[in-house]
């Protein structure tokens, strides 16, 4: 028996073989990365890092009219860094994309109370003595950070 093929045959065929071995190719690859973990631990630069930011609070009596200005420099905890993140192609998904995105932030805050020792009353003049010498402000900081899916919150 001999098989007959026209020219038609042969492109259509050919295209057909393609678009599988691309169908299975990134099948292949959507295994491989589901196997994977998201962020690889070599790959994460994700820390908890000290700073330093200036806080100005201001008071107001019942009336809103304003009492006292305090400021200072204040240390406090940031997350800094990079997480890894990948897109490959995905016959599976309607965007034809698999975005796995990872962010670093907080994964635990500590709430403190600060003392601001620079107030000043509102013609701008220093406030020594008594209880508007200070003023405490409560704040939260990271603790501690790390990698986490965008999108997804750890409070």
């Amino acid at each position: 028996m001999q098989a007959h093929w026209e020219a038609g045959d042969w492109s259509r065929d050919k295209r057909r073989a393609r678009f599988l071995v691309l169908a299975v190719a990134a099948l292949a690859s959507v295994g491989a990365a589901a196997a994977q973990e998201p962020t690889s631990p070599g790959d994460e630069a994700c820390e908890t890092l000290p700073s330093e930011i200036h806080i100005i609070k201001e008071e107001f009596d019942e009336l809103g009219r304003l009492q006292r200005t305090c400021n200072g420099e204040v240390a406090v905890n940031k997350c800094e860094g990079a997480c890894s993140s990948q897109v490959q192609p995905s016959v599976i998904t309607p965007t034809g994309f698999l975005k796995e995105c990872y962010c670093c932030r907080e994964s635990f805050l500590r709430e403190r109370v600060i003392t601001l020792t620079n107030c000043f009353d509102p013609d701008g003049g220093r406030l020594r003595g008594g209880d508007t010498e200070t003023m405490n402000v409560k704040l939260r900081e990271p603790a501690e950070c790390r990698c986490f899916k965008c999108g997804e919150f750890s409070r």
